[in-house]
């Protein structure tokens, strides 16, 4: 498939979650060792958009310098912010949680643990092996963990408290909670797609097309939704509908990668 879910699933859990196609393997947004075991990835990284400019890594060095120098517990919690945000720019996620979670701690409420919890996340969707999925995740929920303590009613948090659990032993969990973010918000976008996502992962193809059919009525410019909605139609037979929307896709985006999917997908269809 050209859309590849964020989503790294359990061994143990292959044969409930399996895709029936093989995803390319997704590098994983780490950072530069810099004295902390808080997110250095195992193997390294291959993608160009992974990787930070010479300019970026010499402002980061300085600002780590500056960090590890400061004794001044508000100057500390200022420069964390500042390098969680240079981190997060430089796509090295997981030192930016780190960072952010510095701030989080001395600062406290909720936005800033929001923004821990989104920039681990984001590194968790790029874990290229099950350990580091599951370290990551457990950061993700543990600030998350803050925010909906605080603020029960914060979806987006919720939902990828979720997402963390899918990639986890326990993927019931995970899908227990998305339910009960569709039962506070049933045109939650992040939620149906993601279930969605879920059904076509363990073949049922009818849920599927429920989850994405939702989808793109509450947005009919979900690029991914409508997609998803045309493969799922594909596999229960309706090749008409599926061929109509397949065509669509292509009128949404003028990605070539995105085409050249599609084409594949009408070939098999005509």
């Amino acid at each position: 498939m050209f859309f590849l879910p964020k989503v790294v699933v359990n061994e143990e859990d292959k044969g409930n979650f399996a895709t029936g196609e093989t995803a390319a393997a997704v590098p994983e947004g780490h950072s530069e060792d810099d004295g902390h075991d808080h997110g250095t990835a195992e193997g390294g990284t291959a993608d160009v958009h992974v990787a930070a400019s010479p300019e970026q890594l010499m402002e980061l060095a300085t600002a780590r310098a500056r960090f590890n120098k400061t004794t001044d517990a508000q100057a500390r919690m200022r420069i964390a912010a500042e390098l969680a945000e240079a981190y997060a720019t430089a796509n090295k996620y997981d030192s930016a949680g780190y960072y952010y979670e510095v701030a989080a701690e001395a600062r406290g409420g909720e936005k800033s643990y929001k923004k821990a919890g989104d920039a681990y996340y984001e590194a968790f969707t790029f874990a290229a092996t099950q350990d580091r999925a599951n370290q990551l995740g457990a950061k993700a929920r543990e600030m998350y963990e803050q925010v909906l303590k605080n603020n029960p009613s914060e979806l987006d948090a919720k939902t990828n408290v979720a997402m963390t659990y899918i990639a986890s032993t326990n993927p019931m969990q995970g899908i227990t909670l998305l339910r009960e973010v569709l039962a506070s918000d049933p045109n939650n976008e992040k939620a149906l797609f993601n279930l969605g996502i879920l059904s076509i992962q363990s073949r049922q193809y009818d849920r599927a097309v429920e989850r994405f059919r939702k989808l793109v009525s509450v947005n009919p410019s979900h690029l991914e939704g409508t997609f998803y909605l045309a493969v799922s139609l594909a596999e229960t037979g309706e090749n008409e509908e599926a061929k109509a929307l397949f065509n669509k896709v292509k009128s949404m985006s003028t990605d070539p990668a995105l085409a050249a999917s599609v084409d594949e997908y009408l070939a098999k269809l005509n």
